[in-house]
Parts: C-alpha cells; sequence; structure tokens
C-alpha cells in the first residue's frame, strides 16, 4: 500500500481550529504556518498583526506564518481555514490581506478551490502531496489576482507603521522578558506614545499585547507539550518558575501544574519513556 505524504496543508473548521478551546484564537498570537481564512457566514472582529478591524460573511482574510492575529467572533461565526507550511512550496505574500467579496464568481471560485483541497484530503490518491502543492498555488494566484484587483488600501497613517513595528518585534521576541517600555525605546518613541497609538489602533495598550502572546504561548507549551514548567518559564522569559507560576494565577486562575493536569498532559519523565 502507498504511503500518503504528510504535506503540511490541511483545511480546518474554525471549531476545529480553536480545539475546543476559545483561548486558542481570542489571545494574540502568532502561528508557523501561513493561515487563510474564508468565512461565509456571521460576523466578528480581527486582530489582524495590530489593526482591529470587522469582519463578516464572503471575507478572505490572510495571515502570513508569524504575523500576530487574534479572532473575536459569535457562534453563528462559520467558516474554514487552509493551513499552508512556511517552507517556499507555495509562493505567498508577506503580508496581512483582508478581502471583502462582493464579486459572486470570486466567492464560487475560491469555494471551488477550497472544495478540491478537502476533497483531495479525504481521497488520498497518489501524488496527493504534489496535487495538494498544485491547488495551494491556485488558491495563491487565486489570493494574489484579488489583491491586484481590490482597491489600492490608503497609505499608512503614522500610528499604524507604529503598531505594525511594534507588532514585527513582538512577534520575534515575545519570548524574552522585554517590557512595553524596552520596545518603546527601540521604536524611538516614549512608552506613553507607543500604549496609546496600540490602545486606538488594536484595543489593547501594548503591555496587554505583550501579555496576550505570552499567555497564548504559555497555555500552548503547557496544554500540547512535554516541556518541564520551568523550561517552559525560561523559554516565556520568566525570571523563575515562581514568576511563572504568579502571571498564571492572575491570568489563568490556575498554577501552571493544573493547567498541565487539567489537559492530561503525562510529566516529562513518563513521556519519555513513553512509545
Amino acid at each position: 500500500m502507498q504511503e500518503i505524504p504528510d504535506t503540511g496543508i490541511r483545511i480546518l473548521t474554525l471549531a476545529q481550529m480553536s480545539m475546543g478551546e476559545p483561548w486558542q484564537l481570542e489571545l494574540l498570537h502568532r502561528r508557523k504556518d501561513h493561515v487563510f481564512l474564508w468565512i461565509t457566514r456571521g460576523q466578528g472582529r480581527i486582530l489582524l498583526h495590530g489593526l482591529r478591524r470587522g469582519f463578516g460573511a464572503h471575507n478572505a482574510i490572510f495571515i502570513p506564518a508569524g504575523k500576530l492575529f487574534a479572532l473575536d467572533m459569535n457562534r453563528h461565526v462559520i467558516g474554514q481555514a487552509m493551513v499552508i507550511p512556511a517552507d517556499g512550496r507555495v509562493p505567498l505574500p508577506e503580508r496581512t490581506q483582508h478581502l471583502r467579496l462582493q464579486d459572486g464568481f470570486a466567492q464560487s471560485e475560491l469555494t471551488g478551490l477550497l472544495d478540491a483541497v478537502r476533497r483531495e484530503l479525504d481521497e488520498g490518491k497518489p501524488h496527493m502531496g504534489e496535487a495538494l502543492t498544485a491547488h495551494a498555488t491556485l488558491i495563491s494566484i487565486w489570493l494574489r489576482r484579488q489583491m491586484e484587483l481590490a482597491e489600492a488600501e490608503p497609505a499608512r497613517s503614522a500610528a499604524d507603521r507604529i503598531v505594525l513595528k511594534f507588532c514585527d518585534q513582538l512577534s520575534l521576541q515575545y519570548g524574552s522578558d522585554l517590557t512595553a517600555a524596552d520596545h518603546a525605546d527601540a521604536l524611538g518613541i516614549t512608552p506613553t506614545h507607543l500604549a496609546r497609538v496600540c490602545k486606538a489602533r488594536a484595543g489593547l495598550s501594548a503591555a496587554d499585547m505583550i501579555s496576550e502572546v505570552v499567555q497564548h504561548e504559555a497555555r500552548r507549551l503547557l496544554t500540547r507539550s512535554h516541556l518541564p514548567i520551568n523550561e517552559i518559564a525560561r523559554e516565556l522569559g520568566f525570571g523563575s518558575a515562581a514568576y511563572f507560576t504568579r502571571f498564571s494565577q492572575q491570568h489563568f486562575a490556575r498554577t501552571p501544574s493544573q493547567i498541565r493536569k487539567a489537559a492530561n498532559v503525562p510529566s516529562p519523565t513518563v513521556a519519555q519513556h513513553t512509545h
């Protein structure tokens, strides 16, 4: 029997993407893969690399790997996400994109392209890896064509540029002990100004954005990895495991050990001997 290659390309519903845990999408975070969202019903708000905006039905949202985002949506939202590894096989834009599609043909074209990927995944035919890469490339072409057809975005304001640069820094350095003041200093502005522009554009202060990214990564590592808690604390920039515990109690009302136990994650010692 031919082995079916794992290309990493997959299609998920929004419910599958959150894995039944709202924090997976609601907290500001970054992902190692590219994410292409296609919303078909309902509405909500997305914080897309520092800029908060509303979304609704027939909205396509592209989030390149490493760009920060958070989704705030009600239970009536229906959509799907195509996940594409950032390994260079599929040429994709380097910036975030939010398209509000009003053209019915463009809507049906995208739906057909995503359905083709889903069928390929379901059927598991020979050469599936090549086929999935080809389908993903067609979706990339669709996206880039729509970006060229869309009206040119207005020039970024000074505040937008500051928030985008801050998010770039935060995406790369969230595992450090850098404070909002440190980020402001790197941007050549005052901490007060950074807090003000972040609040205006993202709806969160710079300190709150840093906290959300750390919260998401902390919960991800506690529930999806076997790393010892003291190593997680160190990786996230905490000076000690005790400081990490206080942070966890403040934001999650539980200690790291309690979070890990609730997720049924074995201890590192047990995991190392489990085959």
